[in-house]
């Protein structure tokens, strides 16, 4: 593997010409994605990343990356590996952050996106989300990066149901620097006109949104949008917060793959 190329993982199927491209949020890994892989590689093939500074990315050679991150450099990184595996198309799947960064492959190489599965997308920040961006622009010099993402979990998926996905994602960031944690936390300054752009300009590719309905940060915002966009269809999974592929894996998992298989 390339030293500055994002470590990634590929599942082969024996006959399968597709590709899947699974991306994960800010403070993840691709481990978030451990309920899919066994269903997923019975059909396709299949790609997991670590975004930079992330999972196993974490000790790759930093001087190839400049010091304030922009969400196209990241997405840059996404393309990067699929160039190197010379994987001409593939479906993405992203989930929370990692759905922003999906779309933005989508706006960067449209002709590389067979599709956008969107899972507890991130379309638009509401008045929570904007003080919960202010709370952590206040905090996030004094604070442990570990205790604010402690909290962002809580505010984000606060059930009692959701603790298995709360759980999965502080574990994660136990991982991140606080360094890298500063450099992810300053591309929210970016979100406020990016998201307003991909609300407005429709991309013209087979996108499919998964949302729990008690995702009440971000459900609202994907239900407007989805009912003005054309390519666009959105599944609501129920009793299911915001990670819906660790909360309800099989529901997402059937709902993901006979999309895949419709295109």
């Amino acid at each position: 593997m390339q030293q500055h190329l994002l470590y990634h993982k590929l599942y082969h199927h024996p006959s399968s010409q597709e590709w899947v491209v699974f991306v994960h949020g800010a403070g993840g890994s691709s481990s978030v994605w451990h309920k899919q892989i066994k269903a997923y590689k019975e059909h396709f093939n299949i790609v997991l990343v670590d975004l930079r500074g992330h999972g196993k990315s974490n000790n790759l050679l930093k001087a190839v990356w400049e010091n304030k991150y922009t969400f196209k450099q990241v997405s840059q990184d996404v393309i990067e590996v699929i160039d190197y595996l010379q994987i001409e198309k593939a479906h993405f799947i992203g989930i929370s952050m990692g759905t922003i960064i999906i779309r933005t492959i989508g706006e960067m190489a449209p002709h590389r996106v067979r599709s956008l599965i969107m899972a507890g997308a991130v379309i638009q920040l509401d008045i929570r989300s904007k003080f919960l961006v202010k709370v952590g622009n206040a905090l996030k010099r004094f604070l442990p990066h570990i205790w604010l993402y402690k909290l962002f979990a809580f505010i984000i998926m606060p059930k009692k149901q959701h603790e298995e996905s709360r759980s999965l994602f502080i574990r994660e960031a136990h991982q991140l620097t606080k360094k890298e944690f500063m450099k992810w936390f300053k591309l929210t300054a970016e979100l406020n006109p990016l998201l307003k752009y991909f609300r407005v300009q429709e991309l013209k590719v087979p996108t499919l949104y998964v949302m729990g309905e008690e995702d009440y940060l971000f459900l609202a915002a994907v239900k407007k949008v989805v009912a003005g966009h054309t390519f666009s269809t959105l599944q609501v999974i129920s009793n299911c917060g915001h990670v819906v592929n660790v909360q309800a894996p099989e529901q997402f998992n059937i709902l993901t793959i006979d999309y895949i298989k419709g295109i």
